[in-house]
């Protein structure tokens, strides 16, 4: 072979290696998770961020990541800051406003449970995340989306450390409940309904990482409703708990300023040992209902649990 047809052969050896090399990085900066929806890969960490839910917006926030676009309605205290017109409105807890998302440009939605019915078409908009707590795995479900968040955004650390924070207090306060062998009955009242959540429900939490024991009545029924199981004050006294949880969720969705304190004070609650012993607590409605799933929402509902014991 002559030494020009060398130099050739040599020229595209190394054309070669370097397209593989260009194709090996690009591959390695990749970044793929997998949530309830499916599998999602970007090719770099996002930079414009539509986040439609609290929950997510928590958790965005606390890795320091200012999205473009968010969901303004119902924000709890300690979101207030999104209301600014910094920040884009992509629409209401319950509904997208697709035309203003569009607009925003992003190169990621965050989606919650409330938008699950509309997931293909955002996801024709950008990549989309589903942020997403099945009922029964708090915890579980938390990590996994904070993780998955934090490695797309290059915050892994971070998420780590919030994590080991969190397990350690559920830990500690998992052994509180453990030694005192405390009964706890989780109930959600929407005007005079009431619904009650046991250890497989939106509120696994308490029962699961924070060692309660799950209250029920022996001599009253419950009805299966499609938010938790339908009770009355009855059952609730004939489930005497040593520890009640009350959230109000018309509070939570803003259609009145919270009537549980009227309406739980009556005969049937007084008789309770939660009563007697004043472990009636009337958790924050925005953490437990619109949030649950983010940092400063898990600790607000670990704080809540805790004043039980106070």
């Amino acid at each position: 072979m002559s030494v020009k047809n060398r130099l050739v052969v040599w020229g595209k050896a190394v054309l070669v290696t370097a397209l593989c090399l260009v194709s090996g990085a690009v591959l390695a900066e990749s970044l793929t998770v997998r949530h309830h929806m499916g599998e999602l890969t970007l090719e770099s960490s996002p930079k414009r961020v539509v986040v439609l839910g609290h929950a997510s917006l928590d958790l965005v926030d606390a890795l320091g990541i200012k999205p473009v676009g968010v969901v303004k309605s119902l924000l709890p205290d300690y979101l207030k800051q999104y209301q600014t017109e910094q920040y884009g409105s992509a629409g209401s807890n319950t509904e997208a406003d697709f035309e203003a998302i569009y607009s925003l440009k992003p190169d990621l939605i965050i989606a919650e449970a409330r938008m699950m019915k509309v997931y293909q078409e955002l996801s024709a908009i950008a990549p989309t995340y589903m942020f997403y707590v099945e009922p029964g795995h708090y915890w579980r479900d938390t990590q996994t989306n904070w993780r998955n968040l934090a490695k797309l955004f290059g915050k892994s650390a971070e998420a780590e450390t919030l994590i080991q924070g969190f397990s350690q207090q559920f830990t500690a306060q998992h052994h509180l409940s453990e030694q005192q062998q405390l009964t706890a009955l989780t109930v959600m009242n929407n005007g005079n309904n009431l619904a009650s959540f046991g250890d497989n429900s939106r509120f696994s939490l308490v029962y699961q990482e924070l060692g309660f024991l799950s209250s029920l009545a022996k001599n009253v029924e419950s009805t299966v409703g499609p938010h938790g199981n339908l009770i009355s004050f009855e059952y609730i006294a004939d489930a005497a708990p040593d520890v009640l949880l009350v959230l109000d969720r018309e509070q939570a969705i803003g259609r009145s300023s919270g009537r549980a304190k009227s309406l739980f004070n009556n005969p049937l609650v007084a008789s309770t040992p939660a009563a007697k012993h004043q472990r009636i607590v009337f958790v924050d409605p925005a953490a437990w209902y619109l949030s649950a799933g983010g940092p400063r929402a898990t600790q607000i509902m670990l704080d809540d649990v805790h004043k039980a014991f106070n």
